[in-house]
């Protein structure tokens, strides 16, 4: 297995961590509404109830995020060779690497270390398009990119 499909792997896996944490807390919430039962002090329970479809509202909107990270990370071909960097590229800079797919944050592969970002992020949208040998600017920082994949 190549870095290209370990990082792809390593982002789809965080992916499906990420939905299963909120798909238990959606089950919990929805146990929690089902089993209160109504008490002598009416106020009290309807301000439990409305604070649980309160996090029920925040988490639906946690796993929407999810299926759209999900549906960009599809759209990611780590079989592709790229010359410049765009979506599904592998970036060695003399700085830090990255892998353009989603936000993930750091990823280890054979000991090295490489970012995994969005395309929408700041970096990235410097980064799009560079090749080899091109030198970076961004944020009080030059580097020049070593490798693109």
């Amino acid at each position: 297995m190549d870095i290209k499909e370990q990082l792809y792997n390593e982002c789809k896996e965080n992916l499906e961590n990420r939905l299963q944490v909120i798909q238990n807390n959606i089950l919990d919430i929805e146990t929690a509404l089902q089993s209160e039962t109504k008490s002598s002090a009416g106020d009290k329970h309807e301000t439990g109830r409305a604070m649980l479809q309160l996090e029920r509202e925040k988490l639906g909107q946690r796993l929407a995020e999810i299926q759209k990270l999900q549906d960009l990370l599809q759209k990611t071909d780590y079989k592709a060779t790229h010359t410049k960097v765009a979506l599904g590229s592998i970036v060695f800079t003399s700085n830090l690497n990255y892998y353009i797919a989603i936000s993930t944050g750091e990823l280890k592969i054979n000991e090295t270390c490489f970012y995994a970002i969005s395309p929408a992020t700041p970096i990235a949208q410097v980064l799009l398009g560079k090749e080899e040998g091109d030198v970076v600017s961004f944020r009080n920082s030059t580097f020049t990119v070593l490798k693109v994949m």
